[in-house]
């Protein structure tokens, strides 16, 4: 039998590289691996956000998600810092444009508060003080919310593991997993080796690689797809600060934003439609298994019905430009139609129960020789460091425990 690893972490995003990272720093005796099946770190979710280290506003007191976020915003400015990566705290504002939105913004105002987190409310004449090509009737200002990109941060992360002595095996899909009361199995699809513990942070795969361990779960992860478009360069100082609209707090997504990049430019999006294939960032891409896969679990059709109208309407914009152009000049009127210039799309990995329930928070499931991060969203990014501790001290007292 080959020799055996401590540790294996599955995954090659921010959130597996993380804990690759937090595992060799806990454990710099042990013997640890990376596995990923792309050539390289952060291709997918990790690779297709928006870059922005949120502070934490829209997430309920008390959850994991509260609790990541407001750490991992210092940690990642910190690790930014102190590894000269270039980073911006140019705030974020959340504009209300009618009184409905109002409501709701004082609503997030509290839970702000009860997150921690220095929020300013501004009236209508603050606001265009400050931003004056962006109309509302008020606004929060968060200061502490900021961008980067976060493949320096994972490429730096990785090349960090690597200098304290782990080990990375990329372009290996992992196609099976066997645990039994030694050891898990890992058979990729160019090699098979073995841990006494396994990590799984598989993003838009998480619920197959549970599967692979017969781990009872109960939810599937549905992709969508979040499509941006870019202004073009004249607009680049059209704003100072991030520009968010108010959500609405039934739905899971944040609405169209304008975000500046740590590049310059400015991105406007995302809207939130489903996905037709796992990893499919082009609009027509389709995968058969994907989709029959969705469209068996009863979940995804309780989640459609209670979201039919809303998802309709994403779908209608994600079609014809206009609806799409609209939201934005919600708040952005100087905005026009040739302004929305083609930008790469994202996937959010989302998991949805067998209710139709959307999992908001952090999941995570467990066997005897393996714990799986099944539902990561964002903050996730963002929340990558304190994570990949919260991980590594789940995964210390479950190795320390095996017989």
């Amino acid at each position: 039998m080959k020799e055996i690893y401590d540790y294996v972490v599955l995954g090659g995003g921010i959130v597996g590289v993380s804990t690759a990272l937090s595992l060799i720093d806990k454990h710099p005796d042990k013997k640890i691996l990376l596995i990923d099946k792309e050539s390289s770190f952060a291709k997918h979710q990790t690779g297709h956000n928006s870059g922005v280290i949120h502070s934490g506003v829209y997430y309920q007191p008390g959850s994991l998600k509260a609790q990541f976020c407001r750490e991992g915003l210092k940690e990642t400015i910190n690790f930014c810092s102190i590894n000269n990566i270039p980073y911006e705290q140019c705030g974020k504002l959340l504009v209300a444009t009618n009184q409905v939105e109002l409501k709701r913004m004082h609503e997030l105002h509290e839970r702000s508060k009860s997150n921690e987190i220095s929020v300013e409310v501004l009236d209508q004449k603050q606001l265009n003080e400050i931003e004056p090509n962006i109309m509302g009737i008020s606004a929060l200002f968060v200061k502490s919310t900021g961008i980067v990109d976060y493949k320096l941060i994972t490429k730096k992360m990785s090349e960090e593991f690597e200098s304290k002595g782990g080990e990375f095996l990329l372009n290996s899909e992992v196609v099976s997993l066997e645990e039994d009361k030694e050891k898990i199995k890992i058979i990729t699809s160019s090699e098979s080796l073995n841990t006494k513990y396994l990590i799984c942070c598989a993003g838009l795969m998480a619920d197959r690689v549970a599967r692979l361990l017969n781990i009872k779960i109960n939810f599937q992860i549905i992709p969508f797809r979040g499509e941006y478009f870019r202004l073009p360069i004249k607009h680049n100082s059209l704003i100072k600060h991030l520009v968010y609209p108010i959500p609405d707090p039934d739905l899971p997504f944040l609405g169209v934003h304008l975000t500046k990049m740590i590049d310059g430019t400015i991105t406007v999006g995302p809207n939130a439609v489903l996905g037709f294939k796992r990893e499919g960032y082009n609009k027509l891409n389709f995968s058969l298994r994907d989709t029959i896969e969705f469209l068996s679990f009863k979940g995804f059709h309780r989640v459609i019905k209670k979201n039919l109208k809303s998802g309709i309407y994403e779908m209608k914009n994600s079609i014809f430009k206009q609806g799409y152009l609209k939201e934005v000049q919600k708040y952005s009127p100087n905005i026009k139609i040739n302004d929305l210039e083609p930008y790469p799309a994202g996937i959010r990995a989302q998991a949805v129960l067998e209710d139709g329930t959307l999992v908001h928070d952090f999941l995570f499931a467990e066997s005897k020789r393996s714990i799986h991060v099944c539902n990561a969203p964002s903050p996730a990014a963002t929340s990558a460091i304190p994570i990949g501790k919260y991980i590594t001290k789940k995964a210390t007292e479950a190795y320390n425990n095996l017989t």
